[in-house]
Parts: C-alpha cells; structure tokens; sequence
C-alpha cells in the first residue's frame, strides 16, 4: 500500500473541501498499521433511473480510494429516497413511490460498478435499518439538533427568508443521512459540494452516539454540456453511462473549451501538471481545444463500452460532421406494421425514444432541430403516411447525432 502521504495525495486531488486532512491522516496510519482498510461511505437516492458523468465525479474517487485499499459502503438511499432531499432546489421535491425507487436501485446497481471495484464494494440499502425505528427513536434523533442549526443550511435559510414552503419533513433529512454514518461507523464520507452539510451532520452525530466522528470530503459539481448549469437530466445537460459510443463522444465534442480540462481533471486519472500544460498551451493557441477534446471523447467512450469503441465513435463523429454522411448503423421503423396507415412526426419519435416526450419534440422542431434529409421540418401536425413512403424510405435526423429510417 501506499503511504499516508502518497495516499493523501491521491485523495485531495479534485477535492473542494476535506475535513480534515489531520483526521484522514490518522486514520490511514491507522490502517496501515492494522492492515485494516477505511469505510468509505457514499449514498446516493435513486431519484431517476440514469447515472450520469455528474455521478461519475463521486464514483471515480471512490474508486481511487479502492485503489488504495480502502473499501466503499455504497448505500442505496431507497428510505431516504422517500423523504426528498432538497439540496440545489427552492422546493420540496416530489416523494416517490416505493415502486419507483425499487425500479430505479435496480439501474444503480447495475452501473455504478461500470466504476466501482465491486469486490470492494459493500451495497447496502438504508430501509434496512430505517424501517425498523420507532418514532421514539425518531424524536430522540430529531432532538439532537435544533432549528437555528437547521436554517444555516443555504437553501434552508434563502426559502425561509423569501417565504418559501418548507415541510417539516425535510428537516429530517440531514439527520437521516447523518444517522446513516451512525449505523455503518464510517471513516469517511464523500458527496458533491452542495452535500457539505449534511455530511457535517454525520460528523457531529457520530460525535454524540460516542465514535470517532468522520472525515467529510466534498467534489465539485461537474457542469453539463451547456457550460453553466450543473449536469442534470431535468436539464438535457447530462452525459449518461448508458449513452451510445457515438453519443458520449458528440456531447463531449460538443462542452465549451474552458471545460475541457475540468473534465480531465475529474473524470480521468490524467496528471494535474499535464492539465496545467494543457490549459497554458490551448491558451497560447499551441493546442487546439477540438483535439483535446476527441481525445477525452474517446477516452470515455472507450471507458464505457470496451476498447475500440472510443476509435469507432471518432470514425462517425467524422463521417456525420465533417462529410456530411450518414452514420453505418441507423435505427429502422416499419410504420404500417407499428401504426397501420399512418402517424404523427412527433409520437413517432417520442414512441423511438428520441425525444424524451412529444412536448420536448416539438421545442426541438421550433430550434430547428428535426430535419428530413437536408429540410428543416417546422410542421408540428406532420404525419408521416405509409402511401406516401411507397418504396422510398424517409430518414429523420433528431438533434445532431440521432437517426431514424422510417419505412412503409
């Protein structure tokens, strides 16, 4: 294993805030000593079925701490999910079902070990000892923090300022996450920077129920490919795991330059002092930005789907972009055989999956975004008939790099 502070090196690199660094130093000398790894909590509520490349910043240091011995306790927030953590929103969110997380933790488990090391990897769900508290134990729980402390939150403090709702409910959800830390005895605890309070709930009830209160360690809010909010699906920002070859590398060809690096930085293990040349050397006009960014795209790419794929993403970014030619492998739909005589441009491709919703096709059809052949189409109403088709094929172009050929 490494040293402390070859460790320690490793761990900061990326990081917003560690707290603290004298604490974490402690406890990997401890654990060299016992031949003991650190418990690495991480939590996250399966709120939606897709991870994405925001996820991807926590699950990638997670997996450096693997790397370095320690073991995860990944814990799949299917209690907490019920409750509705409102960090980052000026409402309370939306409660979901039981059969919606259920749903959405099963997605979880099967991607995150796209990053994680699963042989050191504990997977647990907080229903297994949330459930089981009585409200005794509840009051006793919400007892140990008060109001005031509550309210120094951010967005706690801004709605209650601006009059906004804040359910009671939501109050609970620090102390939740935080009894989580309680329950498993962790070392440390990673999450976003906007998570930064809820993990110093953890440390101060750790402190209370008599442990050894936990490391916290915050990372960036990685922005989506629009450059300023963060990466979202709410938002169409988002880079998903489970996006093509081809679509992972049109959306990274797509972010702004000055995220390029950022990106390196907490998506891939290239070298700080690589970036920094990369940085200097894009800003001297050395380095083309479009370069570096084909080679992250493949990159990922190739992280995702296997080696090879990250080349051949390449190949048809090329081929669409830059000669204008069609992708080799586009999607057919034989209309009569799925809507009879015929169907609207729109529930077609909603029904095809590419559009998340007829109301997020028609906002693309107003941008100009849905093409047949070279024609822009702005006819909402469109329908595409099968008399009309005969044995000429019509093939639709959605956004930048999705294709469909729709024939009779």
């Amino acid at each position: 294993m490494k040293s402390v502070k070859e460790q320690i090196e490793v761990i900061k690199r990326g990081s917003v805030d560690l707290i603290s660094e004298e604490e974490l130093s402690a406890k990997i000398s401890r654990s060299l000593k016992s031949g003991l790894p650190l418990n690495i909590k991480f939590g996250a509520d399966p709120t939606a079925p897709d991870l994405h490349f925001g996820h991807m910043v926590i699950l990638r240091k997670l997996r450096d701490f693997q790397d370095l011995g320690h073991t995860v306790t990944f814990i799949i927030g299917d209690f907490t999910a019920r409750i509705g953590d409102p960090t980052g929103v000026n409402i309370t969110r939306r409660q979901l079902t039981k059969e919606e997380i259920a749903q959405n933790a099963q997605t979880y488990k099967k991607q995150i070990f796209k990053v994680l090391d699963e042989k050191r990897t504990d997977l647990v769900y907080n229903s297994q000892w949330l459930e089981p508290i009585k409200l005794e134990d509840v009051i006793k729980l919400a007892a140990r923090y008060t109001v005031a402390r509550m309210l120094e939150r951010d967005d706690f403090s801004n709605r209650y300022k601006s009059g906004t709702p804040i359910s009671v409910h939501e109050f609970l959800y620090p102390l939740i996450q935080g009894y989580d830390s309680v329950v498993l005895k962790a070392d440390v605890e990673l999450g976003g920077n906007d998570q930064k309070f809820n993990l110093l709930v953890g440390r101060e009830l750790q402190r209370d129920y008599g442990q050894e209160p936990q490391v916290i360690m915050t990372m960036p809010i990685l922005e989506g490919t629009d450059g300023v909010r963060k990466m979202s699906k709410s938002y169409g920002n988002y880079i998903a795991f489970e996006d093509s070859p081809a679509d992972i590398f049109g959306k990274i060809m797509s972010i702004p330059d000055e995220l390029i690096t950022k990106y390196m930085l907490l998506l891939t293990p290239a070298a700080e002092k690589d970036l920094a040349r990369y940085d200097a050397e894009m800003k001297s006009g050395a380095l083309n930005p479009r370069d570096l960014k084909r080679e992250l795209g493949k990159t990922m790419a190739g992280f995702f789907h296997g080696s090879g794929q990250g080349d051949k993403a390449a190949e048809e970014f090329d081929r669409i972009f830059r000669e204008k030619q069609l992708p080799d492998s586009i999607p057919e739909l034989s209309l009569k055989a799925r809507y009879g005589e015929g169907e609207s441009l729109i529930t077609i491709l909603a029904d095809a999956g590419l559009v998340a919703s007829k109301s997020e096709g028609r906002r693309l059809m107003e941008q100009g975004g849905i093409k047949i052949g070279d024609e822009k189409i702005n006819d909402k109403d469109m329908k595409i008939i099968v008399d009309n088709l005969k044995n000429n094929p019509i093939i639709v172009k959605v956004g930048k790099r999705k294709f469909i050929k729709i024939t009779s």
